[in-house]
């Protein structure tokens, strides 16, 4: 307990509030994300039989939190407005195409909560949302947001995601590197269990970095 005055404009107070909204809402399976309208913040659930994933099968923790940035925000462009549009619709797209066209996960497991945000308040909500619930696909198993990387490719890496989900198209034509799904099984486990992660190979974390930077 703290004797300091509440603040509902403080930055925590703010983000649990966008917290609370999304997580109120009903889910809807990821195969009907071409329905939802304007730009925000998504939670996407799992429900599927991948073993490595077990821990999190009962579909109430988040597998992934990520957001949608209307046309415009990416620039700072304070007003942007999220109710329209289909910045939402076509992230959530992008991600049922890379889900349906892997080989070990199955689309109908999948559902998602998700809500429209004002475009300043997007990144803070998704960042209240990755640290409450920290999603092994935020934290352990980088790259199922990533997008094709085109002309990149010949010095372009699968990403993690892409290793242990092998099949989505443009992945395919990337250099495989040092990990493989015997390692990555063996890291999504340590995550679970709470243990130390064991380091990801420099180049992959080096790739990381510059697709953070970039985004």
């Amino acid at each position: 307990m703290t004797d300091a005055p509440y603040n509902p404009l403080d930055k925590a107070n703010l983000a649990r509030s966008i917290q609370t909204e999304v997580l109120g809402r009903d889910p809807i399976a990821l195969t009907d994300a071409d329905r939802v309208k304007g730009a925000g913040i998504y939670v996407i659930y799992y429900a599927g039989a991948f073993k490595p994933y077990s821990p999190i099968k009962s579909g109430k923790v988040p597998i992934y939190v990520g957001k949608a940035i209307p046309k415009g925000g990416r620039k700072g462009g304070i007003g942007a407005d999220a109710s329209r549009g289909r910045a939402m619709a076509d992230r959530l797209g992008q991600h049922a195409r890379s889900i349906d066209e892997v080989e070990n996960l199955n689309l109908k497991d999948f559902h998602v909560r998700y809500l429209m945000v004002d475009d300043i308040w997007i990144p803070l909500g998704e960042n209240m949302l990755i640290e409450q619930f920290k999603p092994v696909w935020n934290r352990a198993i980088d790259g199922f947001g990533n997008k094709d990387p085109g002309r990149r490719r010949a010095t372009q890496y699968k990403s993690p995601w892409d290793v242990l989900h092998p099949g989505r198209k443009f992945a395919e034509k990337l250099a495989p590197g040092e990990l493989t799904p015997t390692f990555l099984v063996e890291r999504v486990a340590d995550y679970f269990a709470g243990r130390p992660l064991k380091s990801l190979p420099k180049a992959i974390e080096q790739q990381q970095a510059e697709e953070i930077e970039e985004a």
